[in-house]
């Protein structure tokens, strides 16, 4: 589920970031061309600071994984049968009886000792073994469809009402975001919801007040 992870944060600081310094700029009272340029080069900026993020963090996770993957190979040849008694254990742990726990490390052993070795010590599995490329690149998307939606208000909002347009519609996709997140990882609505819009009003909140506090001193 790595991907869900990387969509929801990228599509949330997307919307957060690019719709609080839209705000924050608009409430300065600046031209609508000037927050458009601003918000534009938001959106890149955070795609790929999103991007790069990402990239480092799940390449040392797949540095790690692959470190553990090469010590665990390296124990099967010196010592299989330490590494089988050692999945007996695991699945005696597990509620197996010590006969069936025994035939069943016996058989995994036989078939693929390090995939039952990564699987059921190491905890690595096909779905959750780290993909940097593609945690980077769904980061990176997801941000930028995020900031797609407040930048889409500066283009179409009158620019007398372009701040309170932008929160309110950041706002909303904020909601439906949590909303999605939840019901894709089994959580509880409510809890996401009010996390969410929480952290977002609380963001475009203070940048608005900045922008219009040294809008009018300058």
């Amino acid at each position: 589920m790595g991907w869900l992870r990387a969509s929801v944060l990228g599509a949330n600081d997307g919307i957060v970031s690019t719709a609080s310094l839209i705000a924050g700029i608009a409430a300065s009272d600046a031209a609508r061309g000037d927050i458009a340029i601003a918000g534009l080069a938001a959106m890149v900026a955070g795609a790929m600071s999103m991007a790069a993020g990402e990239y480092v963090s799940v390449s040392a996770q797949a540095d790690a994984e692959g470190a553990d993957l090469a010590r665990e190979r390296r124990e099967l040849h010196d010592q299989p049968a330490h590494e089988q008694a050692e999945l007996e254990e695991i699945y005696v742990g597990r509620g197996l009886s010590r006969e069936l726990a025994h035939d069943v490390a016996v058989a995994l052993t036989a078939h693929d000792a390090l995939a039952a070795h990564a699987r059921d010590e190491l905890g690595i599995t096909d779905l959750s073994t780290a993909r940097p490329l593609q945690a980077a690149a769904t980061s990176a998307a997801s941000f930028a469809l995020g900031a797609a939606a407040p930048l889409a208000v500066v283009a179409i909002a009158p620019l007398s009402a372009l701040v309170g347009t932008v929160i309110v519609t950041s706002l909303v996709a904020l909601a439906l975001l949590g909303s999605l997140g939840a019901q894709a990882g089994g959580a509880r609505h409510g809890q996401s919801l009010v996390r969410t819009l929480f952290w977002g009003a609380l963001a475009m909140g203070l940048t608005t007040a900045v922008g219009h506090i040294l809008g009018t001193a300058i």
